[in-house]
Order: C-alpha cells, then structure tokens, then sequence
C-alpha cells in the first residue's frame, strides 16, 4: 500500500494545477539540449547518402508543389467567369495546404524546405550548413522548373502563355516598391512561423510542436496568399517564382522578377535575425 501511495502522490505532483504559459513557460525545468551551429562546410556530407536523398526529396516536393499551384492558377485565370472557379481563396489554399502536405511528408527527410527563401534563412540561423544550403537550393529551382514544365505540356504551349503561366509579375497600380514590400513582409511572416513550428525550445517544452509544426507553417502560406496575390500574384518562394517565369518566358515576367529573390531574401534574413537575436535571448532553464 505504501508504494500505491507514493505513486499517487508522484502522479498527482506531476503536473501542477496551473501550467504557466507564455514566457513564463520557457523556464520550467525542462530536458533541453541546445543542438549545435552547423558547420559552413561538412566534406563529410557528401560521403553520405541521407544527402544526397534530401536534395532529391527537396526536387520531388517542390515539383508536385508546382504543377499542383501552378495548375490551381491556370485554371481560374482561363475561366470565363471566377464564379465557376476556386477563385483566390482557392489559389491560396493550393498554396497553402500543398506546403503543408509537403512540409509533413519531407520533414524527416530533408527538413522539408521547399523554399530557397527558408533555406537561407535556416543557414544565417546556422541550421545547415552552406553546402546543403546551396544543393537544397539548386534542386529546388529545378523541381519548380519541371513542376511548371508539366504544366505547360497539360496546358498546351499557346494556351499556357495566354493565360499568364502562373508567373509571378506586380500588378497594375502598384510600384515596385510596393511589390519588394510585400515579399519582404510575406516572406518574414513565413520563415518566422518556420523557425517557431520547428524551434527545439519548444519541442523540448511541448511534445505536440513536431507533430503540428506543417500545420502553422502551411497556414501562413495561405494566409500570406490571401493578403498579397492581389499585388504580386504571392512569390514568397524564388524557385516557384523562377520556375513559372523560365517556362512562360515572357518579356514582363522577367522585369520585375528580381523582387521574387531580393524580397524573399530579405525577409527571410530579417526572420532569422529576429529569431536568433531577440526570440532565442529568452532564458530557458536547463537541467
């Protein structure tokens, strides 16, 4: 009976009645292991099939993403009447929920980046190193450009650059300086929710945050689509943004396309800032 008891009594002290949130949450006594910066250079990786696997993993995901979004697109720019279509709530949720499958599908394989944008962000993080960095990025563009290739061959090539081929371009009314603004900002909305869905601070505090992290990461994508189609068609992903273009090939849509890189960029970089210098001064408490 008496160790009945004890076990009761652990049992009930296990969780205290009140659970603190917020930052009050993030000095409770946790096991917690700070993972190490990665190294600008590993030679080792390239020894190693696992990396060679995630670039392939990072090709395949952002080619499904493509010609799943890029058709979405096509097929509510062709309809004669939007009332027939998805419409821009179903462009955004293409975007949106793909990432999210993705991300979920590839995390445990390559990280499930499927954005040149989060992938320099994870590097200036020091997340990966700058080899997988530059791999992840170069099989991405190329899974964008197949993605939208296969469209085309869908589409059909006159129908396809008739109705816009899903590149990216500002739209009438607005500056460039309004469009580099709004990758800047719909970029840094999503590599930050990418740095908080996969922060190991809070996996370490909440066992449920790796499961759920595509999740918060695919609804900031929808959400940002929703906010800025309108004013740049969304890039917020240069290998989406590069892929369209090369495919359609058209004069306009490669004017304005440095914004499709810069702003990603930039916002992504700003994302990492953020996180690394403000978010992850938080104490958090060892044991």
């Amino acid at each position: 009976m008496e160790g009945k008891e004890e076990d009761v009594r652990l049992g009930a002290n296990k969780f205290r009645e009140h659970q603190p949130i917020g930052t009050a949450a993030q000095v409770q006594d946790k096991d917690y292991q700070e993972p190490p910066p990665a190294p600008l250079f590993d030679p080792s990786e390239l020894a190693s099939w696992s990396f060679w696997r995630a670039g392939i993993a990072e090709f395949i995901a952002t080619f499904l993403f493509l010609y799943i979004t890029v058709l979405t697109v096509m097929g509510v720019v062709k309809s004669p009447t939007k009332c027939g279509t998805v419409g821009i709530q179903g462009i955004a949720w293409a975007f949106g929920g793909m990432i999210f499958a993705l991300v979920y599908c590839t995390a445990g394989i390559s990280g499930g980046h499927i954005n040149p944008a989060v992938t320099f962000g994870l590097f200036l993080a020091r997340k990966l190193s700058l080899t997988r960095a530059l791999y992840y990025i170069v099989m991405q563009c190329l899974g964008a450009i197949a993605g939208a290739g296969v469209v085309r061959g869908f589409e059909g090539g006159t129908t396809y650059k008739l109705n816009g081929g899903g590149a990216n371009t500002i739209a009438h009314g607005y500056t460039k300086g309004s469009g580099l603004g709004a990758e800047i900002i719909g970029t840094f909305v999503l590599v930050y929710t990418v740095f908080s869905a996969t922060d190991a601070k809070r996996s370490a505090r909440d066992s449920h945050v790796p499961i759920l992290a595509p999740l918060p990461i695919g609804f900031a994508v929808f959400l940002v689509h929703l906010a800025t189609i309108p004013i740049t068609g969304t890039g917020i992903n240069p290998a989406r943004s590069l892929g369209a273009a090369i495919i359609y090939n058209k004069d306009h849509a490669w004017d304005d396309h440095w914004v499709f890189w810069v702003g990603p960029f930039i916002g992504a970089a700003l994302a990492a800032l953020y996180h690394t210098v403000v978010i992850r001064a938080i104490p958090f408490k060892n044991k």
